[in-house]
């Protein structure tokens, strides 16, 4: 489904892409926004939005799987985290957080690229803030007119 524009050229443009229903807890989709492939998680009831594309060597994310984070305050103790918010790449396992798309393994060099995503209900959307371009227009000698 293509995406919807929601907003003016002013500001970062906001994009309809699916239902919350569309995308199943723990699943994901993959969407054209402006001619780049992102795909949409939903994890832990939250959504988030990354590039569809591992900054390695390009493996489609929505192939990834979802994991926990993992760590280890000693040798043998291990803690899971934020079960499902790691992408672990499925060509070579390199992990990303899916809140922001910083890599694990190299934080400050190697990012996804993230996108801002908010849910809101549909009779919210269709009140606006739309507001279509209008010409004022005036019949002279029996020839329609558009002003621009």
């Amino acid at each position: 489904m293509p995406a919807r524009s929601t907003s003016s050229e002013t500001s970062m443009a906001r994009h309809i892409v699916a239902r919350t229903s569309d995308i199943p807890p723990g699943g994901n989709k993959v969407v054209d926004v402006a001619g780049r492939d992102i795909v949409v998680f939903h994890v832990n009831g939250e959504f988030f939005a990354l590039l569809n594309r591992c900054p390695h060597e390009g493996a489609p994310l929505d192939k990834a799987a979802c994991v926990a984070r993992l760590t280890s305050p000693e040798p043998g103790i291990y803690q899971r985290s934020r079960v499902g918010e790691m992408l672990r790449c499925p060509w070579h396992g390199w992990e990303f957080d899916m809140r922001n798309g910083q890599s694990w393994f190299d934080p400050k060099r190697v990012k996804i690229r993230s996108y801002p995503v908010a849910v809101e209900r549909g009779d919210e959307l269709q009140k606006g803030p739309y507001v279509a371009e209008t010409f004022p227009v005036h019949v002279e000698d029996s020839y329609v007119i558009v002003e621009v």
